[in-house]
């Protein structure tokens, strides 16, 4: 695996994150082999060559240990927004899980996203990050059904998988959630599967599901999309075309009407919906909030 030079891999600091909660970032790989059709890290701008190349900083676990050291909050570390911290290197590698027993040393919290079962192997560390500060343990999930899914996330592991990853966390006193996002239009905007992924969470034991109806759409991500679009499903590109141009964001059809529809499923399921629900059962525990489904 090709390793390349970095100065700081954990950045930034969010006060009052609306995003999970989380006040930083973390990304030890650049890069992903999933294969996502849909994924907007492969977008121009930004300017990652070869992006299905996964590539890690050098000297990670150095870097994140001084810049955890230099923090003066502490706070909550997302990670997975560009790279999924579980690509397949990660097996051999074990740079993720080296960076877990760094943030339990120095009593961090920890979001991390991911669409592979090689989490589970790492239940210890999570475990023991959450006996001082708050974890939740998030999976992507755009399909239920795992024959899309191997169309659209290749390299990922099947939803069956994600979802058996979920219980597992679940079953062992962790908080755990799904991000519903993207939702492809004419693809997994259909209400049988979104009823499928509510139904499966809810078996889980999945406290929250992130929804996102539609996707992004933008240079370099557009090409190697409708490119699969061609092969995968002949035909769906110009409907895509026809509908979107070349708009940045493409909620699917009567988004706000299937949007209200999903949160009374999931209200039903006592599942929340809303970010500052989410953020406050992520804190439960760890900090006072007030939740609400209203």
């Amino acid at each position: 695996m090709e390793l390349i030079p970095a100065k700081n891999i954990l950045s930034g600091y969010a006060e009052n994150s609306g995003w999970f909660g989380c006040n930083y970032n973390m990304n030890i790989y650049r890069g992903c082999s999933h294969g996502c059709i849909y994924c907007d890290s492969r977008s121009a701008c930004y300017q990652i060559e070869d992006f299905g190349r996964v590539r890690a900083k050098a000297d990670a676990h150095a870097i994140i240990e001084k810049n955890l050291r230099a923090k003066r909050k502490k706070g909550i570390i997302g990670t997975g927004a560009m790279s999924d911290p579980y690509n397949p290197m990660e097996a051999e590698y074990a740079l993720t899980r080296g960076a877990l027993k760094l943030i339990d040393q120095y009593r961090f919290g920890i979001v991390p996203l991911t669409k592979s079962a090689l989490i589970t192997r790492d239940i210890d560390l999570y475990a023991k990050i959450a006996a001082h500060s708050p974890v939740s343990v998030m999976m992507t999930v755009t399909t239920s059904d795992d024959a899309l899914a191997a169309r659209v996330e290749p390299g990922a592991s099947p939803p069956s998988a994600r979802f058996a990853t979920l219980k597992a966390f679940s079953d062992a006193g962790l908080h755990t959630g799904i991000a519903m996002m993207p939702i492809l239009p004419f693809l997994e905007d259909n209400r049988e599967n979104l009823r499928d992924i509510v139904d499966q969470a809810s078996k889980a034991g999945v406290r929250f599901i992130a929804p996102g109806f539609g996707m992004t759409i933008r240079e370099g991500q557009r090409e190697y999309f409708y490119a699969a679009l061609d092969r995968e499903f002949p035909g769906l590109k110009q409907r895509y075309i026809d509908r979107y141009g070349l708009d940045y964001s493409c909620a699917v059809p009567e988004a706000a009407e299937l949007r209200r529809w999903f949160e009374t499923l999931c209200r039903e399921a006592g599942i929340y919906t809303r970010m500052p629900d989410i953020v406050a059962s992520i804190n439960k525990g760890y900090a006072t909030q007030q939740m609400s489904f209203v």
